[in-house]
């Protein structure tokens, strides 16, 4: 017979503020709740903190511990299990950089930062990795070929692998707070976790009978891996080669090699892993936030310093066209249309290559030669989109403003292909490929082309660009697919360029909704730029 020992109830208070017409606390007004009880001498612990942090909740409640006879004691943390000493310079830092001039810049700002408050604090320096420079490997972005190298580096002297983005703002003390909460000596992987509320392509239809019950991390938030979860997955990619397959969304892909088909651990929500801007009162209690938006690099890139060109076909001409027409061509200054069959009315150009069911890399090299060949206005950036492309132009300008049109400059949403294996990243073509034209003439000098007309475009530039030293340069901001096809809580924090497919959607609803920035035109202005067009 089960017998009740005793009840201790802990209350610690802090400041906070009470809606008195809901009775809910906007802040915490406790911090934690603990309710401790032996029966039988039976010990069960439960932490529903992440429950109720970050939002309104009855007051009063936060945290609730059912646990052992003897008292919670401030040497325990709130998961009731002894406090352990973690130090910052037990954390290994990786910021996912890429060598783009800009990108390098932001992530050694991020180190600067790190390094920074480690001095303020008088403590050891942890180790702070920018991934672009730890070897020559292309597939080193896609997380899983680099796990070998950070096991047999930092396994032994470290505890946690903490990676975060350019932009990922950290505060070293909270973070060091969070993440003493869990044993590191288990299996751990940590994040701000996102779900799918329906099955995506994207994500090959995975858990297509219940997508929401699989989560995987937001990277912008940051995301740790324990030593020994770290040392066991390092070991997995050496002993199983990883598969020559196609690296599309890198956070859940990575999500699902972890979780191994339930053999390995899900993702674990840590509430102090946040996107709220840094400097917003919503983000006082994270570790983890998002930089404020940064001014443009410049002012936003010239409305005819872009060239854009759009692929489509005969059959498309009365259902994508118009679209585009409704939407986002009065943005272009220059804009061309290249199809299988001239048709004035819109205009269309005939590149002379015949279309194709699918890949268009005939068509594509057609459209590369004709921008440097004089044709077409001298402009420093090319835009290649599909006729089923909604773009907003003015944020591509503002994003263009951080980009060096001297160097060669190939950017968009970065897909891979064979990472594993000694495979290659490219540009998905749906989302937009953007080119500097220094790009451009690379490419063509080097003699590369398609071994077919119908072959991937997209693939096929990646293969030639990647053998040319030219990276793959990524923005998230770019969309492959739909905004239904991304989570909701990724979106909630983007300012999406792009989206792409019309299926089972309305095309102009969606630009509407997701790229207008309504901001309109003169008159004038718009009656400049169609006279420009016509001169085209």
């Amino acid at each position: 017979m089960f017998i009740l020992a005793h009840y201790l109830l802990i209350l610690r208070r802090f400041p906070g503020t009470k809606d008195k017409a809901s009775k809910s606390c906007a802040r915490p007004a406790i911090d934690f709740l603990v309710i401790s009880s032996a029966i039988g001498g039976i010990s069960i612990e439960a932490n529903l903190s992440p429950f109720f942090r970050g939002g309104n909740y009855p007051c009063g409640v936060c945290d609730v511990l059912l646990q052992s006879k003897r008292p919670h004691t401030l040497e325990e943390d709130a998961h009731g299990i002894p406090a352990r000493q973690l130090d910052l310079q037990q954390m290994v830092f990786v910021i996912q950089s890429q060598s783009n001039s800009f990108h390098a810049r932001l992530a050694e700002k991020r180190r600067e930062d790190l390094l920074q408050q480690a001095h303020a604090q008088s403590v050891k320096p942890p180790a702070v990795l920018l991934l672009h420079t730890l070897s020559d490997n292309e597939g080193d972005w896609s997380i899983l070929p680099l796990l070998p190298y950070l096991s047999r580096t930092f396994g032994k002297n470290s505890s946690w692998m903490v990676f975060l983005e350019e932009e990922t703002g950290v505060k070293t003390t909270r973070l060091v707070e969070a993440l003493a909460k869990f044993d590191e000596k288990k299996e751990w992987f940590l994040g701000k976790p996102l779900h799918d509320d329906e099955s995506t392509i994207i994500h090959h239809y995975a858990f297509a009978e219940n997508p929401p019950v699989f989560k995987y991390p937001d990277f912008a938030a940051a995301w740790a891996l324990s030593v020994p979860l770290l040392v066991r997955l390092a070991n997995k990619v050496r002993e199983e080669p990883l598969k020559s397959d196609f690296t599309i969304d890198l956070k859940h892909e990575v999500a699902l090699y972890i979780w191994d088909n339930g053999n390995g651990p899900r993702l674990t929500a840590v509430p102090e892993l946040c996107t709220e801007l840094e400097d917003s009162p919503s983000a006082k209690f994270c570790a983890t936030a998002l930089l404020p938006e940064p001014p443009p690099c410049g002012e936003p890139v010239r409305q005819d310093n872009i060239f854009v060109a759009v692929k489509t076909c005969k059959k498309f001409h009365k259902e994508r066209v118009p679209v585009i027409k409704k939407t986002w061509e009065r943005d272009a200054v220059y804009l061309e249309y290249y199809s299988d069959h001239a048709d004035a009315s819109i205009p269309t150009i005939d590149l002379g290559v015949a279309n194709t069911e699918r890949g268009h890399c005939g068509k594509t090299f057609a459209i590369l030669k004709r921008f440097v060949s004089g044709a077409v206005p001298d402009t420093e950036w090319l835009l290649v989109v599909d006729d089923d492309t909604l773009i907003s132009l003015p944020r591509l300008r503002s994003l263009l403003s951080c980009y060096q049109p001297r160097e060669a400059v190939y950017l968009g949403e970065r897909y891979g292909y064979g990472l594993g294996q000694g495979g290659y990243s490219y540009i998905t073509g749906g989302g937009g490929m953007v080119f500097s034209r220094e790009a451009v003439a690379r490419l063509l000098q080097s003699g590369c082309k398609c071994y077919s007309d119908d072959a991937p475009d997209d693939m096929v530039l990646g293969m030639c660009l990647n053998a040319l030293d030219v990276p793959a340069t990524h923005s998230p901001l770019f969309h492959q697919a739909r905004p239904e096809d991304y989570s909701a809580d990724l979106l909630a924090h983007q300012v999406p360029i792009s989206f792409h497919k019309h299926w089972n959607s309305d095309p102009v609803v969606v630009f509407n909704q997701w790229l207008r920035d309504g901001r309109r035109k003169s008159p004038a202005a718009l009656d400049a730029n169609e006279s420009i067009k016509t001169e085209l």
